[in-house]
């Protein structure tokens, strides 16, 4: 190789260099300045209508310092702000609480029936979907005293923030279990439901039809279930090459829809941790072997049988994820304080695939009838 050769050698090495040098720049500093963006204060605030004061000033308070090995609970909250009025807030229409265990490498889901009825920090006792109303942190600290872990995070979107970020990674390759269709009149046929069984490949739109769907014999009960299969099947799809590549890019287009307390830094720390993670869990709160249909006030909800029950059900099950069997009987402990009736076997349709640990709750439960 002669002398010229070999500096125009250098130099497109040098320029390749300057190049990948450069892109990593514009990558990283467009990543930061759009995650940083998710997180709204001020008027860019959805809670900006709520009042500060003693009851409500937790909903602008920072969240406890995660040095990133501990366990960590996000609670994700989609609402339908449909016909919602200026600076009003609406109720969730969906709450799951994704569990991260960064020593353990696992990720639990607990999707969260919008109708369980529950008390609500400094408010009584209401359906829970209604805690978001009062602020995040209300809606954190309601969720945290339901289920006996600490809620650290939350993420909330609505409708159109869903729709944004399945097109933004490409659709989801996903199948459909059956033929859904439900027609919405009230919503000018908007928010039209009608989805083909079989694999196919869900748009933002259809997608949101899909973990919509609620119109069949179990109601919420299977709605819950196809969230939290979904929410699994995006988060599959953000882990791949392609997407990582156009994170900016999917970031720039669902900001303006998505708010949450996540500083930068945690955000990183997470992304790392959830990309490493295995799926672990993934239930329904409450259990159907645990829940009550109930009328109060003249509406219907879903009551816990026992909260104790409850608390020790989701510790079985991040203890199993974590050890990736169940306990060996899978039982829930009875409390000495509780009445055989305390039990209390649902009246509720079973899930469509309840876990082993439900399914031993059930029994238990069945037993003390």
């Amino acid at each position: 190789m002669t002398k010229r050769q070999k500096r125009t050698l250098v130099w497109v090495l040098c320029i390749i260099f300057a190049s990948a040098a450069g892109y990593a720049a514009y990558y990283f500093t467009s990543l930061y300045n759009q995650v940083s963006g998710l997180q709204k204060v001020g008027e860019n605030s959805p809670f900006r209508s709520l009042p500060v004061t003693e009851t409500t000033k937790t909903t602008v308070q920072d969240p406890p310092k995660w040095e990133g090995s501990e366990p960590v609970n996000i609670l994700l909250m989609g609402v339908d702000a449909r016909g919602v009025k200026e600076g009003e807030i609406p109720r969730s229409d969906s709450m799951i609480v994704a569990s991260i265990d960064p020593t353990r490498k696992t990720i639990n889901l607990f999707s969260i029936m919008r109708d369980t009825y529950t008390d609500i920090p400094d408010h009584g006792r209401q359906r829970i979907n209604t805690a978001i109303t009062h602020g995040p942190n209300s809606a954190m600290q309601t969720v945290s005293d339901l289920l006996g872990i600490p809620i650290q995070y939350y993420v909330y979107t609505d409708f159109q923030g869903f729709i944004k970020l399945v097109d933004a990674v490409g659709g989801v390759d996903f199948y459909v279990e059956k033929d859904m269709k439900y027609l919405s009149a009230a919503d000018e046929h908007l928010y039209d439901i009608d989805l083909k069984e079989g694999q196919q490949h869900l748009d933002g739109t259809q997608a949101l039809q899909y973990v919509r769907f609620r119109h069949d014999q179990l109601s919420d009960f299977s709605r819950t279930g196809r969230q939290r299969e979904f929410l699994q099947a995006i988060a599959d799809k953000l882990k791949s090459t392609t997407s990582i590549m156009n994170l900016p890019g999917i970031l720039e287009q669902v900001s303006p829809y998505i708010d949450t307390n996540l500083s930068v830094g945690d955000m990183w720390k997470l992304a790392s941790v959830a990309y490493d993670s295995k799926m672990g869990g993934s239930e329904q709160i409450p259990p159907n072997p645990l829940l009550r249909e109930e009328t109060i006030g003249g509406a219907a909800v879903l009551t816990v049988s026992s909260e104790k029950k409850l608390k020790q059900f989701i510790q079985d099950t991040l203890n199993a994820s974590a050890e990736d069997e169940t306990a060996p009987d899978g039982s829930v402990p009875a409390s000495d304080e509780e009445s055989p009736a305390d039990a209390g076997a649902s009246t509720a349709p079973m899930s469509v695939v309840p876990s082993s640990k439900t399914e031993a709750l059930g029994a238990e439960a069945d037993d003390r009838q």
